[in-house]
């Protein structure tokens, strides 16, 4: 299971704000199914929020427990009924760090033909 710093914590807490849950797990628990669906979002998005309907905060902690031990990813916060998970994908990290095609990494000023000739 990857550790996290406090510092790269903080980070991955405040991009998980915006993010909406991809994965619920209700009734039925932590299921086969389950664990393959959380396990394909983090292989596409790294960082996920799944959401739990159980009311029993133990079990909750049970989840994300049993979530970060079977998926080899790292617990980045629990809140109330939301779980925030993490696992570093190094295909994603690659692809942001590539440059763009063309060689050139943000679009160049055009030039004019005219240039201002004062009297």
């Amino acid at each position: 299971m990857p550790t996290l710093s406090t510092d790269e914590r903080r980070a991955l807490r405040a991009r998980a704000h915006a993010l909406n849950p991809v994965v619920s797990i209700s009734q039925n628990g932590l299921t086969e199914s389950v664990l393959r669906e959380i396990g394909a979002s983090l292989a596409s998005h790294e960082l996920i929020k799944i959401r739990v309907y159980n009311d029993d905060r133990e079990q909750r902690e049970a989840y994300l427990a049993e979530i970060c031990a079977t998926l080899d990813a790292a617990p980045v916060q629990h809140i109330g009924k939301l779980l925030v998970i993490w696992r570093p994908n190094p295909a994603l990290a690659t692809a942001k760090q590539s440059p763009r095609p063309g060689g050139r990494s943000r679009r160049e000023p055009r030039r004019t033909k005219r240039s201002f000739q004062g009297a």
